[in-house]
Order: C-alpha cells, then sequence, then structure tokens
C-alpha cells in the first residue's frame, strides 16, 4: 500500500505516505463548491507532473554531472466543465545550468519521458516551455 486517505470531512481529505509518513491536505477548490485552502486534486495532478518531470531531469543531470538545483517549474491546469475535468497543463521551466544545447536537448527530452507525463490522458493537452 502506497497511501492512506481519509475524508475529514466539509470536502478536505489528508493523505499520508505510508513509508515516510509526509501528509498532504486537499479541499475542494473555489469553483467547486470548497473552500480552496490547499491543493485541489487535480493541482496535485497538474503538480506531480511539473515535480516528476523536475526529478527525471534531475537524475539524467546527475548522471551527466550536470547542476540543475534552483530550477523551477511554473504550473497552470486549466479546467473545462461538462464534464469536469483537467483540460491543460502548462509549464515553464526556468532551468538553472550552464550547459551546451545538446545537453538542454538531452534534459529535455527526459523530461517528457516521465511516468506522470507517460500516464496522463492524451486529451490532457501538456504545453511544456523550457527557460535556459
Amino acid at each position: 500500500m502506497t497511501s492512506k486517505v481519509t475524508y475529514l470531512g466539509d470536502l478536505r481529505t489528508s493523505s499520508v505516505h505510508l513509508q515516510s509518513g509526509n501528509e498532504i491536505i486537499s479541499d475542494a477548490p473555489v469553483d467547486n463548491n470548497g473552500k480552496g485552502e490547499a491543493f485541489s486534486p487535480t493541482d496535485t495532478v497538474a503538480n506531480a507532473l511539473a515535480s516528476c518531470m523536475l526529478t527525471i531531469m534531475g537524475i539524467k543531470a546527475r548522471d551527466m554531472e550536470v547542476a540543475i538545483e534552483g530550477s523551477v517549474a511554473e504550473v497552470t491546469k486549466v479546467m473545462q466543465s461538462n464534464p469536469r475535468k483537467i483540460a491543460a497543463i502548462e509549464i515553464t521551466f526556468a532551468m538553472k545550468a550552464d550547459t551546451d544545447d545538446k545537453t538542454k536537448t538531452i534534459l529535455e527530452r527526459a523530461a517528457l519521458t516521465c511516468p506522470v507525463y507517460l500516464s496522463l490522458h492524451p486529451d490532457i493537452k501538456k504545453d511544456i516551455t523550457f527557460n535556459w
């Protein structure tokens, strides 16, 4: 088992990662009857994509002895209605690496093979920008 999710009431959940004990609180967003006081479940999906892409780039960068620490991803989730679902995820990476074009291409391609990217439904538009 990976995690345990408990409904706390008032459209809020607590998710506990069983191996580490770390907790994530989620709230329904304001536009869907919630308070919006924490990440919504769909926010965590969009955030997971950026986190996964940075992690995969980090693995590849470490193998290539390239430092990318301090790189940042700005994430925007776009929802659609009827049915309510994620329509698009927009991510802009501000990469902190002093490297050549070949290495940049390798890292970008690695990011686009992350498990979350490959697991998302193909109907979800993924608008990814890398700024070096």
